[in-house]
């Protein structure tokens, strides 16, 4: 694995929806929009492609914060959800990357991962997930605190982190996606059946549904010049097409539909309907306490990884997540009532630039190989002490 792979970047953006009236005693909900490794200059740089009702709209009616640092690293999905959630660091809350190595049991473990619970929805190990590791509360903890449990909350995500930190330690509802059946999933440590309206979502095999026809341009090819041009060598061929350019096919990848959807803009889609399917039917911000809903878009993270920050396919991501932004905005408006929700929308990390691009215009980079790494030092440990075992 190279160090572009896990990436880093020191700003993010944040947008405050002012679709909440101030003249409300309360909103009657509050939500929370992660979109994984977006940049900040992303609003800038696909700004003419955007539509009205999405990140425009935001910018429009909410305050636009421009001036945010991270002060830890790594930036990862894990630390990054812990730390918007709790308005803390890692050194507090405890989410100090996705995976660490645990001294005493020598072994390494997720951030997430608890081997005490079960998955519910299915027979696999996909939703073995709590959030015990994480050592403070979250906004959301805090809501149910505050109103003795009577505010409901809600996290949804593809990825089991971005929807079990953000739900904090007394959710009502945490549900993510399993790439090995394409259904959503939860764990025993929240309920031990699914509701009937998550059940009736699976069976309709929507992820199998947007993943058939490939994936096409959302608009002309020559609104993309200002991407780098498409099949640069250092994409990933995913989808074993033998090119990385567009049009791209599925044709060839049948059998691992549900998890290389992520790496399309059809996970987001994904994840909005079933958003959509839990608006309809918990409807939050229809009781008497203000209540919690916390949606983590993660496949524009799978989309950068596989092509990049400046590629035609990172582009195209962000021009559909707008829309999908806008449709959510106009559900919201229509379920809980425009003036009545608060809505933020930040980034858990960026990225850096791909070293083979940087490499192009003569900036020095490079990348790091951890296997390299722990090779050279196993073996200069094996001649210095006679022994590795100290790795």
């Amino acid at each position: 694995m190279t160090f572009i792979k896990k990436t880093f970047l020191f700003l993010i953006i944040v947008l405050v929806s002012t679709s909440y009236s101030q003249e409300a005693a309360q909103p009657k909900l509050v939500v929370g929009i992660v979109i994984d490794q977006m940049r900040f200059d992303y609003l800038q740089r696909y700004e003419k492609y955007f539509s009205d009702g999405g990140f425009k709209r935001l910018e429009k009616e909410g305050s636009n914060f421009t001036y945010a640092h991270f002060n830890y690293i790594p930036t990862y999905t894990g630390p990054g959800h812990a730390s918007i959630y709790t308005g803390t660091i890692p050194f507090y809350h405890g989410i100090i990357s996705n995976d660490w190595y645990n001294r005493k049991t020598k072994s390494f473990v997720n951030c997430v991962g608890d081997n005490d619970v079960r998955t519910v929805g299915e027979i696999s190990s996909e939703g073995q997930s709590s959030p015990r590791k994480l050592m403070t509360t979250t906004i959301s903890d805090q809501m149910k605190i505050a109103t003795n449990g009577k505010s409901r909350v809600f996290s949804i995500s593809l990825k089991d982190r971005a929807a079990v930190l953000p739900g904090g330690h007394a959710p009502d509802q945490v549900y993510w996606y399993s790439s090995e059946t394409g259904k959503f999933i939860t764990s025993t440590y929240y309920t031990n059946t699914l509701p009937p309206w998550v059940i009736e979502f699976n069976k309709k095999d929507v992820a199998a549904s947007l993943f058939k026809g490939g994936w096409n341009l959302l608009l002309p090819a020559e609104d993309y010049s200002l991407s780098y041009p498409d099949d640069a060598p250092w994409e990933d061929d995913i989808f074993k097409e033998g090119k990385t350019s567009f049009p791209h096919s599925f044709s060839k990848v049948k059998n691992k539909k549900y998890d290389l959807i992520r790496s399309t803009p059809f996970g987001n889609d994904l994840l909005l309907k079933f958003a959509e399917a839990l608006i309809e039917n918990e409807k939050p911000g229809s009781g008497n306490y203000t209540d919690f809903l916390s949606i983590s878009f993660s496949s524009t993270d799978f989309v950068g990884h596989a092509y990049g920050p400046n590629s035609v396919e990172i582009q195209d991501a962000f021009i559909r997540m707008d829309r999908e932004l806008a449709e959510l905005l106009n559900t919201l408006d229509k379920s809980v009532g425009k003036g009545n929700y608060i809505l933020f929308l930040t980034a858990d990390h960026a990225v850096s630039e791909v070293p083979g691009f940087l490499w192009k215009l003569n900036i020095p980079a490079g990348s790091f190989s951890f296997k390299s790494c722990k090779d050279s030092l196993k073996a200069f440990s094996e001649r210095k002490f006679g022994s590795d075992e100290i790795i």
